[in-house]
């Protein structure tokens, strides 16, 4: 490549385009640290949905609400004193996000009702080409970026069970994931079909207004206790207690004391990685699980046997599940474990023949977790990443795929924690993603693509890594892409703190690159730097005491 003297300041960063495609805490990350860190950049953000906050919009069920505390699941930048409940309710997640959203401008960037059909790398030009529907007008368009930056999540891509009969039922159909808020179930017999974390969360909060509920339950699941057992302990270890006007009232005005409240909760959390791996921690775990879970049911010990997995605690994702456990042995609940066998017209049918009418079925039986299924997205010479990803999602590190130029994703496969902070790592790998596009846009860079040996070697370590952890044991799982012994696709290899570290460090040289006109040297612009050629800018800025990197001096404090 030859080179040459380009057109530009040194420090003229290189135009960009990026499209998003996500609104929720990923794609609100996007809105603000991209804009914040690279500059000359045009940034489109599109959700299918009319409002920002991804999960906490589109899961609005009974009793819907964060399974860890709510003062870990927030922005390190952006903290809220002001939560209701130690578990805080989806309504109060959604607004909080939605919140940060408008405050930080993000809602500039963001074409909402906009749903993402397809994209393609096209190579000659080196751009993305991607095909979006507007969800008002249904006018299809495409809009075309230097950067594709897939934010869509995991567990957004729900489906019905595949049970026979399930579009015959004449009463109310409802799905977890796509709840109708007008339906009432006071005085209703309602059926609900699942123990993740959807059902467990359902049970309790409708267990109350129901005439008769009906929990069909297949697999096995632990119910843990709940993360800072003594913190609940204080108010009510059973339900999802409320903070106190004066807990509030504290934290808003006593920055040192929330900080330390906020600590002790993130370091309880990240405390947990031991218990990953097959061993000590791990089957001690089990046994506090099951007193709990034992004493909870004392009333009904058929279901703690029922319940009671053979597989290690965390192999599944665990749920604190409060008031899950008491709903279960009230008398107007009835736990069935025998399969269902298909849905009639008034109820379900059991495969002993047993029907149970219903006059509504709560379907809290997931999303599809593969990876694949949503929309096509095209790289290099046509390759379609559903199919790449067929069997097994390959990547680099969750964010990068080989034959895949210039695309990142946010909370992709092996993105997801079995411990520890998901939020944390939902900021980190946004701030990987700028610094590769400032990358990308300081050193006029046209393609930066991931090396197939980093992508190989990820893959081969995840693989071993694993081995040794309790999510291989048989338990299906959504970490498994809902398999019982498949791979572990859905998981950090590594704890909550291993996955800061990398993406706090990131290793440039696992990518190829190509240059913008084929020169090498085209970040070095002409020789000249903005701040010479305009008047009245500060050109000793490296004298000024907050640039300066004054080293210690040797006995003595700073």
């Amino acid at each position: 490549m030859p080179v040459t003297v380009a057109n530009h300041s040194i420090d003229e960063p290189r135009p960009l385009k990026v499209i998003t495609v996500g609104a929720g805490i990923s794609g609100i990350l996007a809105g603000i640290r991209l804009p914040q860190r690279v500059k000359n950049l045009v940034l489109t953000i599109y959700d299918k949905n009319p409002e920002f906050s991804g999960t906490w919009y589109e899961n609005r069920y009974p009793g819907v609400a964060c399974d860890i505390p709510a003062h870990s699941y927030q922005l390190s930048f952006e903290p809220n004193p002001q939560w209701s409940q130690f578990y805080a309710t989806g309504a109060e997640l959604f607004r909080y996000w939605k919140g940060i959203a408008l405050k930080y401008g993000v809602d500039k960037y963001a074409k909402l009702s906009h749903k993402v059909l397809e994209a393609r790398y096209d190579e000659a030009k080196n751009i993305w080409s991607v095909k979006v529907q507007n969800l008002i007008t249904n006018e299809i368009f495409i809009d075309t970026c230097d950067i594709f930056y897939v934010a869509v999540g995991t567990l957004n891509d729900w489906k019905w069970p595949d049970i026979k009969g399930l579009k015959d039922f004449r009463g109310q159909l409802l799905h977890s994931a796509a709840w109708d808020e007008s339906f009432d179930p006071t005085g209703k017999s309602v059926a609900v079909i699942g123990a993740g974390s959807s059902a467990i969360q359902i049970v309790p909060a409708i267990q109350p207004k129901v005439m008769n509920l009906d929990n069909y339950v297949r697999g096995k699941t632990w119910i843990c206790p709940p993360i800072l057992q003594e913190e609940v302990d204080k108010h009510n270890a059973d339900v999802n207690f409320e903070f106190t006007t004066e807990e509030i009232n504290l934290f808003m005005t006593d920055k040192d004391h929330f900080l330390k409240y906020r600590k002790a909760i993130e370091d309880e959390i990240q405390s947990g990685h031991s218990s990953t791996f097959i061993g000590k921690d791990s089957d001690t775990a089990a046994l506090i699980f099951a007193a709990l879970m034992q004493k909870k049911l004392a009333k009904r010990p058929e279901i703690f046997k029922s319940l009671l997995p053979d597989f290690p605690p965390i192999c599944r994702r665990l749920t604190p599940g409060p008031g899950y456990l008491n709903a279960l042995v009230q008398d107007n609940v009835n736990f069935i474990t025998t399969g269902i066998d298909h849905i009639s017209e008034t109820g379900i049918v059991t495969v002993d023949g047993q029907l149970r009418e219903a006059d509504a079925i709560v379907c809290a039986t997931g999303f599809n977790t593969t990876f694949t299924g949503r929309f096509p997205i095209y790289g290099r010479n046509g390759v379609c990443l559903n199919d790449r990803w067929q069997g097994y999602p390959e990547t680099y590190i969750s964010l990068a795929v080989d034959g895949f130029p210039n695309m990142f994703v946010a909370f992709g496969p092996n993105a997801a924690v079995g411990t520890g902070s998901l939020s944390m790592m939902l900021e980190k790998v946004c701030d990987y993603v700028s610094f590769a596009i400032q990358k990308i846009s300081n050193e006029y860079i046209s393609v930066m693509e991931v090396k197939s040996d980093s992508v190989k070697n990820f893959v081969e370590f995840c693989k071993q890594y694993f081995q040794k952890t309790v999510f291989t044991q048989p338990c299906q799982s959504w970490y498994k892409g809902g398999t019982k012994d498949g791979p572990v696709i859905a998981l950090w290899p590594g704890s909550s703190l291993h996955s800061i570290h990398v993406f706090d460090h990131p290793r440039w040289e696992d990518y190829d690159y190509k240059y913008v006109n084929d020169n090498p040297f085209e970040w070095f612009g002409n020789g000249w730097s903005n701040i010479e050629k305009e008047e009245g800018t500060d050109r000793s800025y490296y004298l000024n005491p907050n640039i300066v990197d004054f080293p210690p001096v040797p006995g003595k404090s700073i």
